[in-house]
Order: structure tokens, then sequence, then C-alpha cells
């Protein structure tokens, strides 16, 4: 039985189009680096989704790039074209299993697609910049031509979503990718349409994705589909603020007048993001998420990330949203959620070892990107990190199933 004060995180929840969630968690987007070279769904990847399908009621997969240009992690799921869609199907269905609503999240990387850079040697943004890192490169601005290609890439890969059996697509404008840079002082330095002269013009890009998006969505017999947002409300970079929270809610307003999202996810870096404060604007000082929160203003659910690794923090996390995403903590503790439903909250086991990845089903090439990203985040204990590293570096093929 759940521990009283717990209860308020396993309240249901109603999403605007009707559909009811059992309680206030959500799996967040996590790469695992667990598809194939070209972006195929693997068997690994399938096992790790439904050793997880009981762990919350809404489940975003990692990124799923929507051309060859847009893929950020080196072995991530692709959504490009239709020859991915028998395989995003079995992961839909891993992640159904127990009656979770699948999401895809659907991306593009644009300048920060690495993986586009060093198969193609150049990647594409909003502006043309000349960057240092990772290498020496350029980036190209994109034309018009290329912008109406982008946005009817990400309506495409709805549709295939839809084929495929999600339950949902995410549109991230979270933390530098396309969507982003497009709203993005500092990255947007053009001076057309989708340029920086007006708050308008910065929005028309992810506005427009938007509206494609749900066009799809309209034409479908998927009536009920849950199309989802990811975003960063305030930028910063070091002390200085591309644009504040209160640009970032007009944003998302322009976006709710032409389609139906279902529920917002507050996304950035670094510690304990949940608590993060504005920088700038009439907010200066306010929690981020309590001004995002008040905002919404009970339109759609808002869902708190970053950071979220107890219970205790899970609770201060739903002050200021009304619901809960969490990540790498489901990598080491699948059954969080459903251990503290049932009030045994003091079993929950955040450590991992050699003898645990098995019934974890973490697939093996995870290694690769996770423990920076959990390092970068401190989202799970040092210890736990630690142990993720030195698995990193040492030869654990034989702790893992083979799969073809």
């Amino acid at each position: 039985m759940t521990t009283k004060k717990y209860q308020s995180l396993f309240q249901p929840i109603s999403l605007p189009n009707g559909i009811e969630l059992a309680n206030r968690f959500t799996l967040n987007p996590l790469t695992t680096n667990a598809s194939s070279r070209e972006g195929y769904v693997t068997e690994e990847e399938t096992r790790y989704a439904e050793r997880r399908s009981q762990s919350a009621p809404l489940q975003v997969t990692t990124a799923a790039y929507i051309e060859d240009y847009a893929q950020l992690f080196e072995f991530g799921p692709s959504v490009r074209d239709d020859s991915f869609i028998y395989g995003l199907s079995k992961l839909a269905q891993a992640m159904k299993k127990d009656g979770a609503k699948a999401i895809l999240q659907l991306t593009h990387a644009g300048r920060f697609a690495k993986i586009a850079l060093k198969d193609y040697g150049v990647v594409y943004g909003p502006s043309p910049m000349h960057l240092n890192t990772p290498v020496e490169h350029d980036v190209l601005a994109m034309s018009k031509r290329k912008i109406d290609h982008v946005i009817e890439q990400y309506a495409q890969a709805t549709r295939r979503a839809i084929e495929a059996g999600f339950d949902g697509v995410e549109i991230s404008n979270a933390q530098r990718l396309l969507p982003q840079q497009f709203f993005s002082p500092f990255s947007n330095q053009r001076d057309d349409e989708y340029g920086s002269q007006s708050l308008e013009n910065r929005a028309r890009f992810g506005v427009e994705i938007m509206a494609a998006v749900q066009k799809v969505i309209n034409e479908s017999d998927k009536k009920d589909f849950i199309l989802g947002f990811r975003g960063t409300p305030e930028e910063t970079r070091g002390s200085d603020v591309g644009y504040t929270v209160e640009e970032f809610n007009q944003y998302f307003d322009w976006m709710m007048e032409v389609s139906n999202i279902q529920y917002y996810a507050i996304a950035s870096w670094g510690h304990d993001i949940y608590k993060e404060k504005a920088r700038a604007g009439q907010g200066k000082g306010e929690y981020v998420n309590k001004l995002v929160h008040d905002h919404i203003a009970g339109r759609v659910p808002v869902i708190a990330t970053g950071g979220i690794n107890s219970p205790d923090k899970a609770l201060e996390a739903l002050e200021n949203a009304d619901m809960v995403g969490m990540s790498s903590i489901f990598v080491t503790e699948p059954d969080f959620v459903s251990k503290l439903e049932a009030g045994q909250e003091e079993t929950i086991d955040l450590s991992v070892d050699l003898e645990t990845l098995d019934d974890l089903a973490i697939p093996q090439r995870a290694f690769k990107d996770l423990v920076e990203f959990m390092d970068f985040g401190g989202s799970l204990p040092q210890e736990s990190r630690d142990e993720l590293r030195r698995l990193a570096q040492q030869d654990t093929s034989s702790y893992f199933k083979e799969f073809k």
C-alpha cells in the first residue's frame, strides 16, 4: 500500500483528449545506442523497452531522427523512411506490453547532428556558421526549400509513427535541437521570415512543424493520438540569456493555436533542473517550472524533469508540475514506481553490477553515452556512475545475450 506521504504521485490524471494515465510518472527519453548503425530497431532495444513496460504509464523513446542530416546519436533509431516502420512497430509493442502509452520522439539535431557531420562532412542550421568542434566545419544555412523539406519530414515521420502503432509523437524543442535553434537569437541570424527580427519570425519554423504534424493526425483514423511537446523554457549560455520564459510561453501559445498538444515536458541541461530559477524576464528569480505551470494554467499537463531520482524529489517536483519525468533512474531501477506504489520505497535500489545486467537488459552499447550523460546530470549516485564507467571500460560482452 502506498505510503500516505506519496499518494499524490499516484493520483490518476487525464490528458486533454480524455486518455487517463494511472499515475503521475513518465519515462523520459534516454539514449541507449541500441539501434543498428543504419537506425533499425534491434531485439536488444525491444528487450530493454519490454523490461520497463511497467515503469510508467506514459513512455517516450530516445530521439528518433527524421532525416539523414538530423542524426545526433550514432546508434539511435531512425524514422526517415518507410523501411523503419516494421522495427518501430516492435518497439511500440514492447513499450505498450503492460498498458503504457508509447510515444515516439521525433528529432532533428540541426547544427549539432554530429553523426551527419561525420558521415557527410556538413550540417544544417538556421544560419551559416564556422565551428571548430568536434572538428573544423561549416554549418550551412537552411534554404526555404530545405525548411519545407524538414517540415514535411516531421509530417511523414508522424504518419510512420501512427502506422507503427505508437500512441503518440513528441516534438522536441529542447536542448538545442533544430526547432529551438530557430527560436534562439544565439543561433538564428537570418533576415527572412524565419529570422531573428521578431519573436513571431523566430517562432515560425516550430509553429509550422506543429501545424504539419497536427494535419497528419487529423487525417488519420487515430483521433486520440497524443501530440507531446518538450521544450527548454529559458535559454542560457553562461551569464547570457537568449530568450526568456515569457517569450517561450508565447511560443507555446502560438503552437496551441495550430495543434492539439496533450502535454508539455520541461527539459534542459544540468543538475536538478526542476529547481532551476529564471535568470531574466518578468519572472527573474522564480522557479522556471512555476512560471510555465502558472502560464499553462491547466490547459495541458506539465511534466517536470531533470535530476529527479528519489521519492522525495518526485514529490517536490510535483509542487510546480502535474507529472514527473525520469530517465536515468529507470536504467538501474525499472521497478521504482511499482515499489513506491507498494509502500516498499526502502527496497528501491539504484546500484548496478555485472550480476544485475541481464535482468536490467541494458544494451551493451548503452555505456557509450550513458555514463557521460549521467555524470553531467548527477541523476544516479556517484557509486552507480562509477560502476557504469567501470563496466564501460571493460569487456562485458559475455554478460550480454547475443542478438541477431
